[in-house]
C-alpha cells in the first residue's frame, strides 16, 4: 500500500514535535512501512525544515487562496532515523512561518487572543490543506491507497475532497481521521472575517450541515468536519473512544465537547475505532541511567542553551539555574526524584494549579508532602499563565525545579532516572509520557481517565486517583501521592514489584499497526 500521513507535527524531524501528534507520526511511519507499505509524511515547513541539510526541492504547486494565486514549494527532507520506505516531505510558503523571538525558535502553533481563537493557525492550515490537495491532484505523492489525517489541522483536505470542484480525484482514495485531542476543534467563522472559510476558499460550494459547529451555527468546526467526512474515525485509546460518546460535564467528566452526537453517529455507522497508541522499546535503555550530578550538569547546560536564544534572561530560566546550582553543591542523589514531562497547559496541569479542600494548590500539596525527602523536576512549555505559576512555585519551594523548555535528552533523562512520574491530566486521549516512564521501570501516578486508565493499574504498575469535583480530584491526587512515597519508604519490596510490573508492560506499536491495517486502512 501507499499511504500519505498529513499532520501538523512530525517528531521524525528535529524540531517537528510539540505534543502527542509528533510522537505518533514519528513512530507509526516506520512501523507501517514494516508491514510492506510505502509511507510519505507531509507537514508545513514552518520556515526552517526545507533549509536543513539534505533537503531537496521536489516540485511546486499553485493554488487560489484568499482569491489570489499562491505558489508553494515542496521539498523532501531527511528524517532523524532514515527508513527506505518512509519519505518526509514539507511544504514551504511564507504563511507557514512564525518565529517567536522571546523563545528563540520557529513556532508550529500560535496562541491568538481569546477573541480570535485559532485565527492564525486556521489560516495557515487552510493553505496547507489546499497545497496538499493540489499535490495529490498532481500525484506528487504518488498513487495512494489511503490518506491518514491527524486532528483538526488536517481536516481541510477532507473538506476540499468533498466539495472542491478541482479535486474529485481525491474521492477515490480512502481517508482515515485520527482524533488526538477532541477539546481543540479549530472553530472559525464561515464568513466576514479574514480567517474564515469563505475568505480562504472563494466560491467553494460547501454544504453547511456537513461542516458547521453544532453550538455556533455561524462557524465551521474543523474537528467535526474531520469526523463527518472521513471514511474511518480513530481515537488513540479505547477508553477515550467511550468517553467522548457522552456530553462533557466539567469538572466531573470530560466527554464529547459538543461533538458527542457526531461521535455516536460515526459509531453507529461502524466508522469509529479506539486503538491504543504504542511505545518504542529497545534493549539499550540502561545507557539512559545517569548519576545525579550528570543530570544536574545536563539540565544546567540546556538552560544556558535556551537562554542564549533569548534577548534577555527570563525569570523562569534564572530560578531553575539557581535551584540546580544549589543542588549541585550537595553530594549524592536525593532519596526520591519525582518527574514530569508535559505540555504546560490546563488539560495537563489544572489539578496542579487548582486548590483542594485545604485551600492550597495541588502542586503545593505535593511539594509539602515531599518536603526534604526529595526533588520534583518538571520539564515542559506551553501557556504563559501556567509557566508563570510553575516559576513562582519553584521560587517558593527549593524541592521543585521547573525546566521551561523541551529537549529530547532532558526528557529521556527524566523518564530513565525518576522514582515516580506524575501525570494528573484532567482528560487524556492516550498519553505517551506514562508509557515512556513505565518503559524505564518508573511507576506513574495518573488521573484514572482515557488512555491513562488503559495503561496504569492502581498499585499494580502505578497509582491512580479520581474524583467528582476539582477539589476532590486535587485532594485525592495529593493523598495518593503521599501513599505512594510512604510505600516507597516503608514497603520497599512492594515498591520494587510495582516498578518491575511497570517495566514489564508492553504497549507494542506492532500490535497497534496490525489493527490499523485490519480496521482503518
Amino acid at each position: 500500500m501507499n499511504i500519505l500521513i498529513v499532520a501538523s507535527e512530525n517528531g521524525g524531524l528535529s524540531g517537528g514535535k510539540v505534543g502527542g501528534i509528533g510522537d505518533v507520526v514519528r513512530d507509526i511511519a516506520p512501523e507501517i512501512a514494516k508491514q510492506g507499505a510505502n509511507v510519505t509524511v507531509v507537514t508545513p515547513s514552518y520556515g526552517f525544515f526545507h533549509q536543513q541539510a539534505g533537503a531537496h526541492w521536489i516540485d511546486s504547486v499553485t493554488v487560489s487562496f484568499f482569491g489570489f494565486n499562491h505558489t508553494a514549494e515542496i521539498y523532501q527532507v531527511p528524517g532523524n532515523t532514515p527508513h527506505p520506505d518512509v519519505k518526509h516531505v514539507v511544504i514551504d510558503h511564507p504563511i507557514f512561518t512564525s518565529y517567536d523571538p522571546a523563545r528563540g525558535y520557529h513556532q508550529i502553533y500560535v496562541d491568538d487572543p481569546p477573541d480570535r481563537p485559532f485565527a492564525t493557525d486556521a489560516t495557515k492550515f487552510a493553505l496547507f490543506g489546499l497545497t496538499v490537495a493540489e499535490g495529490l491532484k498532481k500525484k506528487i505523492f504518488g498513487d495512494l491507497d489511503c490518506i491518514h489525517l491527524h486532528d483538526w489541522h488536517a481536516a481541510f483536505v477532507l473538506i476540499l475532497r468533498r466539495f472542491h470542484p478541482d479535486y474529485p480525484v481525491l474521492r477515490d482514495i480512502r481517508t482515515v481521521y485520527t482524533i488526538h485531542n477532541l477539546a481543540l476543534q479549530g472553530v472559525r467563522p464561515f464568513r466576514w472575517d479574514a480567517s474564515s472559510l469563505e475568505a480562504w476558499y472563494h466560491h467553494l460550494p460547501y454544504q453547511w450541515a456537513d461542516i458547521a459547529d453544532p453550538r455556533w451555527p455561524e462557524c465551521i468546526n474543523l474537528m467535526a468536519a474531520g469526523i463527518r467526512l472521513s471514511d474511518a474515525v480513530h481515537t488513540v485509546s479505547p477508553s477515550y473512544a467511550e468517553e467522548i460518546r457522552y456530553p462533557t460535564d466539567r469538572p466531573r467528566y470530560y466527554g464529547g465537547e459538543g461533538l458527542e452526537a457526531d461521535i455516536q453517529s460515526a459509531r453507529k455507522a461502524g466508522r469509529l475505532f479506539g486503538i491504543l497508541n504504542g511505545c518504542t522499546y529497545s534493549q539499550n535503555r540502561g545507557a539512559a541511567k545517569r548519576h545525579f550530578p550528570e543530570l544536574v550538569t545536563l539540565f544546567k547546560e540546556k538552560i544556558l542553551n535556551w537562554a542564549g536564544k533569548r534577548d534577555t534572561v527570563s525569570t523562569d530560566l534564572f530560578v531553575a539555574h539557581a535551584r540546580l546550582t544549589d543542588l549541585g553543591s550537595n553530594a549524592g542523589r536525593p532519596k526520591t526524584i519525582i518527574t514530569s514531562v508535559s505540555r504546560v497547559v490546563e488539560q495537563k496541569l489544572l489539578l496542579m494549579r487548582a486548590s483542594g479542600s485545604r485551600g492550597v494548590s495541588g502542586l503545593e500539596g505535593i511539594l509539602t508532602e515531599l518536603g526534604g525527602k526529595g526533588i520534583y523536576i518538571l520539564l515542559g512549555t506551553g501557556d504563559r499563565q501556567y509557566e508563570t505559576f510553575l516559576t513562582e512555585m519553584s521560587s517558593r519551594f527549593d524541592n521543585f525545579i521547573f525546566l521551561n523548555g523541551y529537549a529530547e535528552d532532558c526528557a529521556d533523562a527524566l523518564y530513565a532516572n525518576g522514582d515516580l512520574f506524575l501525570m494528573p491530566s484532567s482528560f487524556e486521549p492516550c498519553g505517551i509520557s506514562q508509557m515512556l516512564a513505565m518503559r524505564d521501570g518508573q511507576p506513574c501516578l495518573v488521573h484514572d481517565v482515557g488512555g491513562l486508565k488503559d495503561t496504569v493499574k492502581n498499585e499494580h504498575n502505578g497509582f491512580t486517583f479520581k474524583g467528582d469535583t476539582v477539589e476532590e480530584q486535587v485532594d485525592n491526587f495529593v493523598s495518593v501521592f503521599k501513599k505512594a512515597i510512604n510505600l516507597k519508604k516503608n514497603a520497599p519490596g512492594q515498591w520494587q514489584q510495582i516498578c518491575e510490573n511497570a517495566a514489564a508492560c508492553r504497549f507494542s506499536w506492532a500490535d497497534t499497526i496490525n489493527r490499523y491495517f485490519r480496521e482503518l486502512y
